[in-house]
């Protein structure tokens, strides 16, 4: 028997399979029975790693494994102090990740709300409360307004019962459910006789007899395909493999050149493997690895600063890097309140209504004025019908909640809150006017009626859909007098329904009977004839106010939202207009559609297609995995259980933090703390602020790298004597770099973030730009640090002098080579340097640290350097800053030819 086929069995078919009275319940027994053969009706946490195992994780780097080399290649030599150096670096980077992931857990912990769900039952004929996670297939469970589900259950009775289902299959409205048996191949958001995990009751109340537990849930095998889905490696990760393998290979030809080089100069095996040991300790950028994880704890702290939590650190980049944003709709890009925006009085009277969600701040308006409270008597029989046929009730802001909330369904409480728009005192009404009689609303009928005054007879107030409605009316309400109803209103009605339909609105009809009375029957058919038709509400799940700007900013970054909900096609495709999601001649594509496309038709259409809608879980997978094959980097937000997988299997997925499920926040990468849209664009801009400056730290350090291999190479070529040694290399690379590396991470915005193409997949981390402006940089700090050394010498200084003097002048040359590297374009010669105070203090800490390791003992014997006279630092700075000017002369025709400041990269006019 298959699950999925709950919904199509009769009654008392599931009784015998599940052996229950659907009466009594089960007995004891087999309680404890099927507690044992099922197990707890629980899902198993997600397997978190161990400490030993995330500082593990930090070690998986082309990189690492290469630092890992040099320092045994090191120790192999006798050389102990470099190895150490190395592994130090190598240690302190891991523990750096360590902490910072540990940090992320802890917030997220911070979002967690625990607690024990606990469910009401009917066992051996008595009913008790227990906790859900005791519940087993076949207990009878009993549901009413406000309760949340724990188990997948079949309805056996129902009483206006309505669910809502958005947390599980993206519908933003209340489901009506109903008894009965469905086809077979009903989808689940259509399966109006089950309720499930996850989700909760809206209003009525009804029994059901449970069919699934834990992992055999909807909600289970959600979180089943979330756990099989393959996390993906990021952008960045990829270019730093890519980059590892280009720096593994240069480094083995340069061993084996340099190797050869010195044996053809007849040079002691000790002394040519010091050199060719200096020779790998220059190739690999020892700060790399240690940047990389600042420039990612840097982007998870500012990120945090805007909302954004961040569960992994190279999520920070990946976002910098994303294409495409796949998000959900309700609750992301719309506020998850109903809120009626329009208004139709009969006459063709159009108004329009101010103000979003529950709260009662808006105003009224019909043709540009406000209509003052109270004034407009068709106008307040309208709003007080809406208010007496009404079961909700809103309960506005206290100490707990700053926000208006409602209790019953979303749909009733955005009438009320029309009401008190109007001026009606909800608690007066209903109190000069009780309710004596009523008809409940039934989704066969769509329709609610009630009864108010008097017993013998008073106002009945009806509300429903608009056909159902003016199928019971006989008379209109128009300028205060009730005119019978003719062809030209009913094309009127008609007319006013397909414009509120385009715009995405869901209609309510009202009407009244002035003097009438509902007998004990059910039956609408009673009503008939009697009614007066008062007009007709539209009413949306309203767009968030700043999600449109934020769109705006997505595809001026170069990113292309797609909306992928599980909502109705005709709503979603409106709510994605009025966005700006979708275009004119974009395609909104359902879940039924989606399932008759192959794979082929799929990828052909991707690229207009702005809008899935009614999709279920297994098909947003799919979408992800589709933009992915097209070397697209891909963000899913989400906040419901059914945006787990797909948040699971995108490059980056982005969960709600207030309203999302913590099926979704544990998929999910990047948690968002106020459920705000437009933190993502923050996010964004944070990721390619910290991506740009990990690309000026690896300019500045491939620059330093080649600069040193050529200088050792010129010196081996021309038979001079090394000019630095291993542990000076070691210095520059870890102590003059370090300083400042770290601080160049720490760079501000330069405005131009968000108007710059993504990073295409594939990108190498050093570019065609960065190597134009490495073959600029990199010769010149040679000529600099070998012309100065092979010049000292032939003034007959001695060797250890000039060693000691070319050291400091490759360091001097990185202090203003840092310089050049804070922006392509930009002159290092303004005041805009002072808005780093973090690149002032490193510059000025290598300073004093260079001083040190020159003039202090031990310090000049470990490092094998010797005092310089005072006076020539005047004569290596100027020396060093050759760089500085040459670079700047690049800049100054850069700017000419690019006058307007470009950017990296072009919008691609997504």
């Amino acid at each position: 028997m298959k699950p999925a086929d709950w919904h199509r069995l009769p009654i008392t078919e599931i009784s015998s399979r599940l052996d229950v009275d659907v009466r009594t319940g089960l007995e004891r027994d087999k309680v404890v029975d099927r507690l044992n053969e099922y197990g707890p009706n629980i899902l198993p946490e997600s397997g978190r790693k161990s400490l030993w195992r995330v500082l593990l994780g930090q070690f998986a780097s082309p990189l690492i494994y290469i630092l890992f080399v040099a320092a045994i290649i090191a120790i192999a030599a006798g050389h102990t102090n470099d190895s150490i150096v190395i592994l130090v670096v190598v240690v302190l980077n891991a523990i750096i990740g360590t902490v910072q992931e540990g940090r992320a857990e802890r917030s997220m912990e911070a979002l967690r709300q625990l607690s024990n769900l606990q469910v009401r039952v009917v066992r051996e004929g008595a009913e008790e409360i227990i906790e859900a996670r005791d519940l087993v297939p076949g207990d009878i469970i009993m549901i009413a307004a406000g309760d949340a589900i724990g188990a997948d259950a079949r309805l056996i009775e129902v009483a206006a019962l309505e669910v809502a289902e958005a947390a599980l299959t993206g519908e933003s409205l209340p489901v009506s459910k109903q008894l009965g048996e469905l086809p077979e191949d009903t989808v689940l958001a259509d399966r109006n006789n089950m309720i499930y995990s996850g989700t909760h009751i809206a209003a009525g109340r009804g029994r059901g007899v449970v069919v699934a537990t834990g992992l055999k849930t909807e909600v289970g095998k959600i979180s089943d395909l979330t756990s099989g889905a393959k996390d993906p490696k990021t952008p960045l990760e990829r270019r730093i493999e890519q980059f590892g393998r280009y720096v593994l290979g240069a480094a083995g030809v340069l061993f084996v050149v340099v190797m050869g080089l010195g044996f053809a100069r007849g040079l002691p095996p000790l002394e040519i493997l010091m050199v060719a040991i200096s020779q790998l300790v220059s190739m690999v950028p020892e700060g790399l690895p240690v940047a990389m994880t600042i420039m990612l704890a840097v982007g998870m702290r500012r990120m945090a600063k805007r909302g954004a939590i961040v569960r992994r650190l190279s999520a920070v980049e990946t976002l910098g890097s994303t294409s495409i944003i796949c998000s959900d709709k309700t609750g992301t890009l719309t506020k998850n309140e109903m809120t009626v925006t329009s208004l139709s009085l009969p006459g063709n009277r159009r108004i329009e209504i101010s103000g979003a969600g529950y709260a009662p701040e808006g105003t009224i308006e019909e043709n540009g004025r406000k209509i003052p409270n109270r004034t407009d008597a068709d106008l307040m029989r309208l709003l007080e019908g809406v208010t007496l046929c009404n079961d909700s009730q809103l309960v506005p802001p206290d100490e707990s909640d700053p926000r208006w909330r409602t209790l019953g369904d979303p749909t009733e409480a955005a009438l009320l809150t029309l009401a008190m728009k109007g001026g009606v005192d909800l608690a007066a009404l209903r109190k000069a006017m009780p309710r004596h009689a009523e008809i409940p609303f039934d989704s066969s009928t769509k329709l609610m009626a009630t009864q108010h005054g008097h017993l013998a007879g008073g106002r009945v107030a009806i509300k429903g859909a608009p056909e159902e409605v003016l199928a019971l009316c006989s008379t209109v309400l128009r300028n205060g007098e009730r005119e019978p109803i003719g062809e030209s209103f009913r094309n009127e009605i008609e007319s006013v329904s397909a414009e509120f339909g385009e715009n995405a609105l869901r209609l309510i009809a009202v009407a009244e009977i002035e003097n009438g009375k509902i007998e004990g029957s059910c039956d609408f058919s009673q009503l008939e004839n009697s009614a007066t038709f008062l007009g007709l509400i539209g009413q949306m799940d309203p767009p968030r106010e700043e999600v449109k700007a934020a769109v705006a900013e997505c595809r001026s970054a170069g990113i292309r939202p797609i909306m992928v909900t599980g909502d109705h096609k005709i709503t979603g495709r409106a709510i994605a207009r009025t966005l700006g999601i979708a275009r004119d001649d974009d395609l909104a594509v359902s879940g039924r559609e989606l399932e008759k496309m192959s794979d082929e038709e799929l990828l052909s259409k991707l690229d207009r297609i702005s809008v899935f809608a009614r999709v279920h879980p297994a098909q947003k997978l799919r979408i992800v995995k589709a933009l992915q094959s097209q070397n697209h980097v891909i963000a899913m937000t989400g906040d419901g259980v059914n945006d787990a997988p797909a948040l699971a299997a995108a490059d980056v997925g982005v969960a709600m933090g207030i309203t999302g499920t913590e099926v979704a926040k544990s998929a999910a990468k990047i948690v968002l703390t106020d459920d705000n849209f437009s933190t993502i664009v923050h996010a964004v801009e944070e990721g390619r602020l910290a991506y740009g400056n990990l690309k000026k730290v690896i300019l500045y350090l491939f620059a330093t790298s080649m600069a040193e291999i050529l200088v050792l190479l010129a010196a081996l070529l021309m038979d001079y004597p090394l000019p630095l040694a291993a542990v000076q290399i070691l210095w520059i690379n870890i102590v003059t770099e370090g300083t400042v590396t770290v601080n160049l991470i720490m760079e501000n915005r330069e405005g131009n973030e968000m108007k710059r193409a993504p990073i295409r997949q594939g990108t190498p981390l050093i570019d065609r730009t960065m190597l134009g402006r490495v073959a600029i940089m990199t010769p010149v700090m040679v000529i600099s640090a070998f012309g100065y050394y092979m010049w000292r010498l032939s003034t007959g200084v001695a060797y250890e002098v000039a060693r000691c003097e070319t050291f400091t002048v490759l360091a001097v040359c990185q202090w203003f080579n840092v310089l050049n590297c804070r922006s392509e374009l930009k002159s290092a010669l303004t005041l805009d340097i002072l808005k780093n105070h973090w690149l002032i203090g490193g510059l000025a800490l290598g300073n004093i640290l260079h001083f040190l390791v020159i003039y202090a003992e031990p310090m000049n014997r470990i490092f094998h350097t010797t005092p310089i006279p005072l006076k020539e630092f005047f004569l290596i700075g100027a020396v060093a800053s050759l760089v500085l000017w040459a670079e700047e002369i690049r800049k100054f025709f850069a700017r000419r030819r690019s006058p307007a400041l470009p950017l990296p990269g072009t919008n691609r006019g997504v």
